[in-house]
This record gives structure tokens, sequence and C-alpha cells, in this order.
């Protein structure tokens, strides 16, 4: 990291540069070995392939399991992170602390990083190797070590420095987790557990730039989808306004978002199915930050549930904040954001499911 003030840009100026103490934190750890608080288990499992949409039945039966090689049944890998979440309680905690003002955790990178001004943050990349899959019982263990801090730098969403992570999860058997365990205990754990799986995560820390000026600039375009030969009907289907969804003509199991494979029988054929458009809405996000031009904030997302069974994720149009609930009926309608973009959006039904509330 650069150690000449006079090179820093302009934006940070007012901010302390705390480029050496960051420096020294790469290759240490981030804070405490953190200690899962449940083990694997069936009802978390559940949720989440009920949740996503994941048949795969080596998740629920130990007899598909052992069918595909597995002693009893696993969970699914991308589920690793979601063991060793904080909750609910302490995000919101932790979300009143910065909103405060105050730098909120243990995490010495944070507090530098915050005190610099870039108090922001959007994740960038994530990247999961799995050593083993993980089963009833095991309690996770994850170890997180600083592997690199860049240097400032201008980006689209603003002025801030990439932090690249490197979380180590080792695993024990919850019959050997003290009750209450203390962070020494937790530290032993730590080394004395089985290594399952390492993720690296990416995010930006950075300085949201100041509001725009009352003559805005012409909205820049909406980022471009990544088309390839498996989801180019999709999009294709979407400019002309029909809301396709792929179909294996296999076995007939729908499928969302385009693959080249049915997960059910592997079958590479596969055909298009015209929704309908009717829809309900089975869960929902609200973005406020960070914000981009392209956007209208608050931004509701949606996971919809169309009538034909499977679910896509799209935007939800015509609702004030608050209004939006789990179960109401939905439409879709199309927006043509440019001339080469266009994309459907779910809007309230009548309970008749024809046309908007």
């Amino acid at each position: 990291m650069s150690e000449d003030l006079s090179e820093r840009l302009e934006e940070l100026m007012p901010f302390p540069d705390h480029s050496e103490e960051l420096a020294q934190l790469v290759g240490k750890p981030c804070g405490e070995p953190q200690l899962s608080p449940y083990a694997v288990n069936a009802p978390m499992i559940r949720h989440w392939v009920e949740a996503m949409g994941d048949t795969n039945p080596v998740y629920d039966s130990n007899v598909a399991a052992q069918r595909y090689g597995y002693e009893r049944v696993i969970a699914p890998p991308t589920m690793l992170q979601a063991w060793i979440m904080r909750g609910l309680q302490a995000t919101l905690e932790l979300e009143a602390t910065r909103a405060a003002g105050e730098s909120a955790g243990d995490d010495p990178t944070i507090r530098l990083l915050d005190d610099e001004g870039l108090t922001s943050v959007v994740a960038t990349n994530c990247e999961q190797h799995y050593g083993r899959p993980l089963v009833f019982g095991d309690r996770l263990v994850v170890r997180t070590i600083v592997e690199s801090i860049s240097d400032p730098k201008r980006t689209g969403v603003g002025t801030g420095r990439f932090v690249t992570t490197r979380l180590e999860f080792t695993a024990v058997p919850d019959a050997e987790v003290p009750y209450a365990p203390t962070p020494a205990q937790i530290a032993q754990l730590a080394v004395s557990g089985e290594p399952v799986a390492t993720m690296r995560f990416c995010l930006l820390k950075f300085l949201a730039p100041a509001p725009a000026p009352a003559e805005q600039p012409p909205r820049p375009l909406r980022p471009r989808p990544a088309i390839t030969q498996d989801n180019a009907f999709w999009f294709e289907g979407a400019r002309a306004h029909r809301l396709l969804i792929q179909r294996c003509t296999s076995c007939g199991t729908l499928r969302h978002p385009p693959l080249p494979a049915c997960a059910k029988c592997r079958s590479l054929d596969w055909e298009t199915l015209e929704a309908s458009g009717r829809a309900t809405l089975y869960s929902f996000v609200v973005m406020h930050f960070p914000q981009m031009a392209a956007f209208d904030y608050p931004l509701p997302i949606g996971l919809v549930e169309l009538e034909e069974g499977t679910r896509v994720v799209a935007n939800l149009e015509g609702f004030a904040p608050g209004e939006v609930k789990i179960g109401q009926p939905l439409r879709v309608t199309f927006v043509d954001f440019d001339d080469e973009l266009s994309l459907p959006v779910f809007v309230a039904a009548r309970p008749d499911g024809d046309g908007a509330a």
C-alpha cells in the first residue's frame, strides 16, 4: 500500500490514512473464531431446499444419499455460510450501531476502514471450496484470515478499498462442544476440528459519493445481463414480452434459472413453455443500499412463485413501502428499460388474478 500522502485521492483527504496499520493486518486472523449456533440439522436443510426449490434427494433421503455414494443425508454445499450467520437480533443490533455512526464489532480491519470514511460496503465476489459434505451433527467453527487489502480505488459506486478474507471452516461433533464455550475453547475447537471447506470473500468498503446536484445527468442504462447459450431464449422472450420457462422434454420438469441439463433426469433435451404470468409472492427483500443510478429506491425484489410451479426473481412495482406481503397474488408485466433490455416485473393482481389491483 502506498505511504505517500500526496498520492491520496482528493475525496479521502478529510479522513485519516490507515494504510500502514491495514498492511500489518494482512495475513492475520480477523477477530476470534466463531462457532455455529447449532449443529447441521434436518429442519434448517428443509427450509433451505424449500426456499431454493432444490429437489436433490440426497438432502432428505438416506436411501438416495447412499445410492449416490454418501453414507447418509448431506447438507447442500451452498448452505456453508448459513450455518455460521449471526441471526436476526444480532444483525439488527449491528445495523443500529452503524446507523449511530459507531464502528461495530471487534474486527480491527472494519474499525480502521470505517475511520477512513469507508463506511459503505458491497460484496463483490465469493469463492467456496468444499473438502467434504456436511452431515447431521457437524458443528462448524470458522476462522477468518485477512488475505489482502487494496490501495484506495475509484469505482462506479464510490472510492474505497477491496478487502479479501479467507474463511477456514472446520467441523467437530456436536457432542464434543462444551455448553456455552469460552472464546479459548472455541479457538481450540478450530484447531482440533476437521477441515471441511474454505471460502474467499471479497468486499468493497467505500465512501459513498456526495449527493448528486439538483440537475441530474441522464440516467445510465441498467447493467447488462450475462447472456449465454443456455439463457438467451429467456431474454429474447422478455424482449417480446413473453415469460418463458424451460421444460425438460424427457420428464416434463420445469426449471428456472435456465440450465443446460435437467436436475431430475439429467436429460439435455428441453423446450419452452410460456407462463400465464399469474403468480404468488413467495418471499421478498427491499433494497436500500448501496444505491446505483440506474435503479429507483427503495427497490423491492420478489421471489415469485408462478402458477406453473417454478419460481423466478424479479422486481416488484406499484407497491408503497410496507405494502408488500408474502402470499399476495401478482401478475407479470414487462418494462422496456431501453432499446436492448426488456425484463418482466410483477405488480399486484386482483383476487381473480386478472389485471392490477
